[in-house]
């Protein structure tokens, strides 16, 4: 269980790195929220290291496109 510091952490790189991804396409933001999340449980908790796992996530997020 992750600690309230290291979840207010998590969502804001998440509303920081899917700033741009429409609400139209929710499966990009639930991939890197998931990414996220497996990461922190393993012990990342650095900002750095978690926003740079988001943003690795982004790229590879499924859409409606590909």
């Amino acid at each position: 269980m992750l600690d309230a510091e290291t979840t207010a952490l998590l969502r804001k790189i998440l509303d920081e790195v899917c700033a741009a991804v429409s609400r139209d396409e929710p499966g990009a933001r639930v991939h890197v929220a998931s990414t996220l999340l497996e990461s922190a449980s393993k012990g990342e908790i650095s900002a750095e290291g978690l926003k740079l796992v988001a943003q690795r996530a982004l790229v590879d997020a499924p859409t409606m496109w590909r």
